[in-house]
């Protein structure tokens, strides 16, 4: 019998990198932990985050609050986070994105679990507008360093995949409020809260690991030559005649998609255990749908931004976000099961949008101003769309709450006006 040739032997033991997808296995080897730190700061983001909007029906109840001042939380923790990702742009281009990336977790890690500890409303506002700073400077920094360190090949499908862990960050706050809301009683929400703490574990990986991309490295160097004063002009940059238009389009993009994104999941809680009469473990098994086609949107949405490119892709999940939206918000009494049919492509519109803002953004802003570049326009579109929550929560008593909800549409057709004006991106090089 003849003996197959060596290269023709299977092998007994396959390189752990090569059970990696191709994308994964572009990015430069030092660079790698930098993947996961920024998955697991999306995923614990978005569980701290997302026990807000799960927790405000019992919040109202413990503080005896009004629609309008239930969703003024959400609005104020929203409108802090866009403080939070301009100022940690700007840190971000001086001293470097993973040092921010490490301030900003802890920030939103202890804040989340001191608002387990508010005694009154005010207390409130206050322990959320704190979490907020962190949580829209995360993204700023985070997104940034992903966007750097990929090749430009697969940046978007990396990008969608770091992304996809802030739907993995919603189950989790998902499981913990329906274990927590099913034998804590009425301090409940105290103890998902005070769980917020959980992230700032992270910052041990990334203090070890975690290296700053050579974008960032050659701004910390330039940063030096210059004067501290000049750490502002990065802001103003954005505004000088060569950028100016960039900037006001990002910003529309930021938010018709941070809009209908916060429209919409801040009070759907509610909208599923007011309107459609479902129980806190019935209302954890439609959000579980949703989460499912978020991460769906997240993951392919990456996949289209390097397939079809950028502009085509925001256009394609915008329609399908005001289809999805209008359709989900007006289903008969009665018929919640089309709820479940209609939630996984609601979570992919909504989440796919997303899945795009880190990449697309970074590839518009030179690196001189990507830091801030995008923080702003990411966050200052959330922070305007941080009325969005209120405004629901002032029309639902005129007009329902399943008809203000619809607002989250118009947000959808904001992004497509901006992307349409804005130029394709795809395989640009970031320096």
């Amino acid at each position: 019998m003849t003996e197959a040739p060596p290269s023709a032997v299977p092998s007994a033991v396959a390189s752990p990198e090569a059970t990696f997808p191709r994308w994964y296995r572009s990015i430069p080897r030092k660079h790698r932990p930098a993947f996961w730190a920024g998955s697991a700061g999306w995923g614990l983001d978005a569980f701290d985050f997302m026990t807000l909007p799960l927790a405000l029906g019992s919040i109202a109840a413990a503080f005896a609050l009004t629609s309008t001042e239930s969703g003024m939380i959400v609005t104020v923790t929203v409108l802090a986070s866009a403080v939070g990702g301009a100022l940690a742009g700007l840190l971000a281009d001086r001293v470097g994105r993973v040092r921010v990336l490490m301030i900003t977790i802890a920030t939103f890690a202890v804040f989340t679990a001191l608002s387990g500890l508010s005694q009154n409303y005010g207390q409130m506002l206050l322990f959320k507008g704190l979490q907020g700073l962190g949580f829209g400077g995360e993204y700023a920094a985070g997104a940034v360093l992903i966007a750097e360190i990929a090749p430009a090949r697969h940046r978007g499908r990396i990008m969608g995949f770091v992304a996809s862990s802030y739907a993995v960050g919603w189950a989790l706050a998902v499981v913990a409020y329906s274990v927590i809301f099913s034998h804590a009683g009425p301090d409940a929400w105290r103890y998902l809260f005070v769980l917020g703490i959980l992230p700032a574990f992270a910052l041990l990986f990334i203090r070890r690991n975690v290296t700053d991309s050579d974008a960032s490295k050659e701004n910390r160097r330039r940063a030096k030559e210059e004067s501290a004063a000049s750490m502002w002009s990065g802001l103003l940059a954005l505004f000088r005649r060569d950028l100016r238009r960039t900037t006001l389009l990002t910003l529309l993009v930021g938010i018709g998609a941070q809009g209908g994104y916060f429209a919409i999941f801040t009070w759907l809680p509610s909208y599923l255990h007011k309107e459609r009469g479902l129980t806190i473990v019935g209302t954890s098994g439609y959000l579980s749908v949703i989460i499912v086609g978020c991460f769906l949107g997240y993951a392919s949405g990456g996949f289209l931004h390097d397939w079809i490119g950028r502009r085509k892709t925001y256009v394609l999940f915008a329609v399908a976000g005001v289809v999805c939206v209008i359709a989900y918000t007006w289903i008969p009494e009665g018929a919640n099961s089309l709820l479940l049919v209609l939630g996984v492509p609601l979570g992919m519109a909504a989440c796919g949008l997303l899945a795009g803002s880190g990449v697309f953004f970074s590839e518009l802003f030179p690196s001189r101003v990507r830091g801030v570049g995008v923080g702003v326009a990411h966050n200052f579109g959330r922070g305007v769309a941080a009325f969005f929550p209120a405004l629901v929560g002032a029309l639902s008593s005129v007009f329902g709450l399943k008809a203000a909800m619809g607002i989250g549409a118009l947000g959808y057709i904001l992004v497509i006006v901006g992307v349409l004006a804005l130029p394709e991106t795809r395989g640009r090089q970031l320096a």
